[in-house]
């Protein structure tokens, strides 16, 4: 196996799915916090790995005093502890309505001041934040539900319903979690995560239980409906963590070849089809046909085991994908 060949291809299909969502819909997602994010996230999974500070600045190839002092960078803002400092900027800006650039400046006078007025330009170029005036007098303020519609950002976006749906399934995928742990999975503000996992007790989608060392959020259980557009976003994060989990447990399991009795790994075959192919129609059912299945046997066991009240000692999980590419597309 060739790990560095590997790497690079996969950064680079990440790299197109990251900007195939920042623009969807016509939005453009503000992405200066996104190299920062990659960073601290492979720092986090590295150290969970086992390795040591120096052996990370090494492969970062930095020094170790200039990784460790990017790490504390980067990890929160110097200003608003506990999130980022691209978090931290607008929901400053969503509590105040609006504020002056020098009056931002002020307020995040910890923080890098460039980083800062790039995340600024950042959020005004994606339609986020609107800024009127110059110089000292330049002011920044959040784009109102209606000016966000024009840009194609609904309001469903950011409902209640869509956060709720992504709470829920971090929640299952990583049960028990505490909230400083899902604040740093969802980088919502506050109140507005809060709000989703209020939601989500309410309606026991997910449960609260008191520990030694704090509160956790812990569920067996999530379902996001076929055809639910607060789950979107759900489906797809849900979906990706599936792909990329499972290519990761065919890696670390040392087995570098496919055996027909696989359980870990996946499968991807194109079919090369042309109109009228007799069997076109049964593969473009494949998707539908497969779904059907496989949410049958889901409700089957998840009905079992609610009745018979059973502890799972292990878990599943099955992923399956298809797209279609037209011949002027390209194919």
């Amino acid at each position: 196996m060739n790990p560095q060949i590997l790497i690079d291809a996969v950064v680079r299909q990440t790299m197109v799915l990251i900007a195939q969502l920042s623009t969807v819909d016509g939005v453009r997602s503000p992405l200066s916090h996104v190299a920062d994010e990659v960073f601290v996230g492979l720092v986090r999974e590295l150290e969970s790995q086992g390795l040591g500070k120096k052996v990370i600045a090494d492969m970062f190839g930095l020094a170790l005093r200039s990784y460790r002092q990017k790490v504390q960078r980067l990890s929160e803002s110097a200003t608003t502890r506990g999130v980022t400092l691209w978090g931290a900027v607008h929901a400053f800006l969503a509590e105040h309505g609006s504020a002056k650039r020098v009056e931002l400046l002020d307020h995040f006078k910890h923080d890098d001041e460039r980083t800062v007025r790039g995340i600024l330009n950042d959020l005004v170029e994606s339609g986020l934040v609107l800024r009127s005036g110059h110089g000292k007098d330049t002011r920044y303020r959040v784009a109102t539900a209606d000016e966000l519609e024009e840009l194609g950002a609904s309001a469903a976006a950011n409902s209640l319903d869509t956060n709720a749906a992504l709470v829920w399934v971090h929640v299952y995928r990583a049960s028990p979690l505490r909230k400083d742990r899902l604040a740093k999975l969802l980088p919502l503000p506050v109140a507005v995560l809060d709000a989703a996992i209020d939601s989500l007790v309410a309606d026991e989608r997910i449960r609260m239980e008191s520990r030694p060392d704090g509160v956790y959020y812990a569920t067996e259980h999530c379902l996001i409906p076929v055809g639910e557009a607060a789950g979107w976003e759900a489906a797809i994060v849900d979906h990706h963590r599936a792909v990329l989990n499972a290519l990761a447990a065919k890696v670390v399991s040392g087995k570098h070849v496919s055996a027909a009795n696989d359980e870990v790994g996946g499968t991807t075959l194109s079919f090369d089809l042309c109109a009228g192919h007799p069997k076109e129609q049964e593969v473009r059912r494949l998707l539908a046909t497969t779904r059907n299945q496989v949410i049958s046997l889901w409700q089957e066991i998840d009905d079992y085991n609610r009745v018979n009240g059973l502890d799972t000692t292990y878990k599943v999980t099955f992923y399956c994908g298809q797209y279609l590419v037209e011949e002027e597309d390209g194919a």
